[in-house]
This record gives structure tokens, sequence and C-alpha cells, in this order.
């Protein structure tokens, strides 16, 4: 097992640079999620640091090594990617002892490797299938396994879950944080769910447009989002944002402080609570999604926001009525306008 040490770590394809300066480091044992929208950088940084993207400038240690010029395959990390990418004519067995073939491993030693590695992910009974006999989810298992036999320092995760359905995503999901817990081996994960971010991270890394928003545990994200970017970002749904102009009149206090014009207030759609005195903000019901255990209010202000509340049930009124909604102070984010920044 080891840690991880980026320091200025740049990527540039020609004359366009596309990761700017990343620091990150990665404690031992530690579970790191990189999370962000498409073309934020993450999976171009975990290439970087798997080996199979050249850096531009900066420098990527592993553990007390850097590892700048050692080939992909000596980093001491095993990669699993979107794709499975077994070899179909092989069985289970043959494909997870591949790489440690190619490795010159002693065969016993490979054995011992394989079985461990099936048992660990209940795999054992598929050994001698062949990939086309296996559903989704234990194909993924069989590349997971195939990892987990090179015994390496670093797991690298890139979006392993993409190509699963919803129920196989949460189990997999679940089998992914328990492998973590039982081989407390450094394990990075790339993903664009927050969902999967949320559940499964020590540390979430936060990216957009190559750089860095935010580095924190997923309670400190969503309680303390640095920037309106995190805050809308991390959250489901995502983070309401009013000008003063939008909220209800008397809004500034039920928040406890005057929202200035220079402000954007955020309100959590699960923080909003119905009420029928004083509100903070108020719209007309537009769209109910009642999902049983609770339901997404869709509404619109009077200046042409549109927000979500999430109800325990949904609200008795018709389609079109007015709603308020209270807060409680404490709860409510700030924002600068211009910049974003939390204030």
């Amino acid at each position: 097992m080891a840690g991880l040490t980026l320091r200025d770590v740049r990527k540039s394809y020609g004359a366009t640079q596309v990761m700017h300066g990343v620091d990150l480091d990665i404690e031992d044992g530690e579970f790191v999620v990189f999370v962000g929208p498409s073309g934020c950088g993450k999976s171009t940084l975990l290439r970087m640091i798997a080996g199979l993207e050249e850096i531009s400038g900066g420098t990527v240690a592993i553990g007390d090594v850097e590892v700048n010029e050692v080939a992909a395959s000596k980093r001491g990390v095993a990669m699993v990617f979107q794709t499975y990418a077994l070899y179909p004519h092989m069985t289970v067995y043959k494909n997870m002892a591949f790489g440690l073939k190619q490795a010159k491993t002693d065969p016993k030693e490979i054995d011992r490797r394989v079985k461990d590695a099936a048992e660990i992910l209940q795999i054992t009974d598929y050994l001698d299938r062949s990939p086309r006999n296996l559903s989704g989810g234990q194909r993924q298992r069989v590349a997971i396994g195939r990892a987990i036999v090179r015994d390496p320092k670093v797991f690298l995760f890139d979006e392993p879950l993409s190509n699963l359905d919803a129920a196989l995503r949460v189990q997999t999901r679940l089998e992914i944080a328990r492998l973590h817990e039982r081989l407390e081996t450094t394990m990075i994960y790339v993903t664009h769910d927050q969902v999967e971010a949320m559940t499964l991270a020590d540390k979430i890394v936060v990216l957009r447009d190559g750089r860095i928003e935010q580095v924190g545990s997923p309670i400190d994200l969503y309680e303390q989002p640095a920037n309106s970017f995190v805050a809308q970002f991390i959250g489901s749904p995502k983070m309401n944002f009013f000008a003063i102009s939008d909220l209800a009149s008397g809004a500034s206090t039920n928040l406890g402080r005057e929202l200035g014009s220079d402000e954007h207030v955020g309100l959590r759609p699960e923080h909003l609570v119905p009420t029928d005195g004083s509100a903070v903000v108020e719209g007309k019901m537009e769209l109910v999604e009642n999902l049983g255990e609770y339901a997404l209010v869709h509404l619109t202000t009077e200046t042409g926001v549109e927000f979500i509340a999430k109800t325990e049930k949904p609200p008795s009124v018709a389609k079109g009525s007015t709603i308020g909604f209270s807060i409680k102070p404490e709860l409510a984010h700030f924002f600068d306008k211009s910049s974003g920044a939390r204030k």
C-alpha cells in the first residue's frame, strides 16, 4: 500500500492546456473519488497517475517514489476500466491470471492469488466459465479481480459502473466499498455520479476545467461548499439559487441576514419546508414527481426562477397554486454572484 502525491501536475495537448497545476495529497489507505462534469479532466488525471498519459509538468509520486519516468507496468497500480476488457476466448480464471503469467509469476502463487480474489468477490463458481456466460455485474467483478491479483499499491477505477443497470450499480458499489474495507488499500475512483461519490468516498476531489475546486469529506462538501459550482454539483436534486429580487418579502428576517445585490442565496430542496406563515421564497407549483418515500415539487417564482422542493408528501393544493417555503437560517448558503465564492 502507498499514498499518492501530486504537485503542480499539468497536461497540454499542443497549445491547449487541459490540466492546470493540480496539487493533491492522498493518504495511504484512503478511498478518494474524483468527481465533476464531462470534460473536467478527472479521467485524464487518473490516466496520468496510472502512467497511461504523459504529464506535461509537475510531479507524481507513489509513496516516496517519483514515478514521472516510470512505466505504467512498474508503478504498482492496477486499473479497472469502464469497459470490462476481458479476453472472450479465455475462462474467468485465465483472464484473472493472464497478467501474472506475463510477469512470469510462479504458477502456485498465481493459483493462490486468483482463488483468493475469486473468494473475496464471490466468483469462485464462475472460474471455469467464459465471459459471454456472465452477467454485466459478474464481468465487472472479474475485471476487479484481475486488478486484485496484482496486489497493487494503488487501485484506480475509471467509471466502472457506467455500463451497469441501476440495481447492479447499487450492488456493485456496495461490493467495492466492502472490498476497500477488507483490503485497506489506497483507491482512486472516477465518476460523474455525485451519489457514488458521496456514498463511497473518504475524500472527494471536485474538478472543473482541469482545476480542483474543492477537496474534503462528503459531509464537508455538502455542508460547507467552497463555491456555487460545488454547491450545485454535490446534492441531489441540486441546490436552488436565488437573488434578492426572487425572494419573498421579509425573507431577510427568515434568513437571519440581509442578502446583498451582489449575492446569491443557495437553498437545498430538502431543507425547504412548506409554510402558511412568513416565507423565504414562494413559487407557483408546476409539477410534482411523487416518488413514494418523498415528492419533488417543481415551482417557479414570480420572477421566473425555477426551483425544486423535496417534501415528505405531495402538496395537497392544485397545480398552479402558490406555495411558500421557510428554511432554518443556518441551512442557507451565501455566494458572491460574480466569482461564485462562498461568503
